[in-house]
């Protein structure tokens, strides 16, 4: 196989699937995979087999949904800049939900319906003001941020909410970021978001369903011996913490969480070079093929899966003409030869999804692995 390229490990998608599906079903709970995270169609394919909706942030991520055999009534349209020809097919596909994140978003909505005769199922996304301890450009759920209604609108909300005819909302919607360790931070928004349930409700709205979005970290740095997410304390937290009725639907949007582990980058060592402070490889991936650490300064467990040699240390880089493109620095490594695999872990998140052509360079194939074996 012409290097590089991502490889799938398919039993360790359906085994953190089966995870998935145990912990969330003790409570009820119901999950849709964000297609951000990983779109290809092999993956979704298999997502879709054990069951899961479909969290969308495109109008191109729904018709992928839709091809991949995921029901329209479980596919919920988000995004904080969805355009009018997104929303028309949205709506014309009567899929399950709009996740609405502005007044002007909310009018569009409303006409666009109203054109088609139709009443549409909305949720509020709003943002709680909370800032969850992970990178910046991750974080979604502060007042700073780009994304939802803010908490000061509430009132607003509340109040003028209901005058949309051609929307009904059926829900409330929360996303304050991405790789998220600390779980204590969603004990917070749990808390914060059963209060803002609390006003709606009095204030006599319907509210069916309370999508918590995602944002449940995975171990990166323990790649190889820690590549099951903490489910079982996730959907925990929700189920004790949350205030809701008991008629009201919990939903999550988890993307990386479910595919991040059973992806990996392979890339061959096209050059090794050094000088008096540093030791190069320069392998034939860049950041054109896994952006994350340019974008980031994302850190990925690496190994060279070919050489058996002594240990030395190396800065892992790759062929684009970016002083960024560099996957890690100063790392340990088994002594690195030309034409040596290397293998970068943790990459079916945000991995294949955000490959660019830049430089003109090809984007990478992938290869699935344990596709047809029988997971226990």
């Amino acid at each position: 196989m012409q290097t590089p390229y991502y490889q799938y490990d398919i039993k360790v998608l359906h085994k953190t699937l089966d995870t998935v599906n145990h912990e969330k079903n003790k409570y009820g709970f119901k999950v849709h995979y964000a297609i951000k995270a990983n779109a290809n169609p092999i993956i979704l394919h298999e997502i879709s087999n054990f069951g899961f909706g479909a969290d969308c942030v495109t109008g191109n991520e729904i018709k992928l949904a839709i091809k991949s055999g995921i029901a329209v009534n479980q596919i919920v349209f988000a995004g904080v800049g969805k355009t009018e020809q997104e929303i028309d097919y949205a709506i014309h596909s009567d899929i399950s939900m709009i996740n609405v994140e502005s007044w002007e978003e909310l009018q569009l909505v409303n006409t666009i319906a109203q054109k088609q005769n139709k009443i549409v199922n909305i949720a509020f996304r709003i943002t709680p003001d909370i800032y969850a301890n992970t990178h910046k450009k991750i974080a979604t759920g502060a007042l700073q941020h780009k994304f939802g209604f803010y908490i000061e609108e509430l009132s607003k909300l509340i109040k003028k909410g209901k005058q949309y005819k051609n929307v009904n909302i059926i829900g409330l919607h929360f996303h304050i970021g991405s790789q998220i360790i600390d779980l204590s931070v969603f004990k917070e928004l749990a808390k914060k978001a059963g209060k803002i349930n609390k006003l709606f409700l009095d204030a006599n709205y319907d509210i069916k369903i309370l999508n918590m979005g995602g944002g449940l970290g995975v171990d990166y740095k323990n790649a190889k011996s820690n590549k099951m997410p903490d489910f079982k304390t996730y959907f925990s937290i929700f189920n004790v913490f949350l205030e809701r009725n008991s008629n009201q639907e919990v939903h999550f949007e988890l993307g990386r969480s479910l595919v991040a582990q059973c992806g990996s980058l392979i890339t061959k060592i096209l050059y090794t070079k050094k000088n008096s402070i540093k030791n190069f490889i320069i392998v034939d991936a860049g950041m054109t093929d896994l952006i994350r650490p340019a974008l980031y300064n994302a850190k990925h467990y690496i190994e060279n899966i070919t050489s058996t040699k002594k240990y030395e240390r190396y800065d892992v880089v790759g062929p684009v003409c970016e002083t960024s493109d560099v996957f890690s620095e100063n790392i340990t490594l088994n002594s690195c030869s030309q034409g040596d695999l290397i293998k970068i872990y943790t990459t079916g998140a945000y991995g294949e999804v955000m490959t660019s052509n830049y430089n003109l360079r090809e984007k990478p194939k992938s290869i699935f692995i344990n596709r047809l074996q029988k997971v226990v």
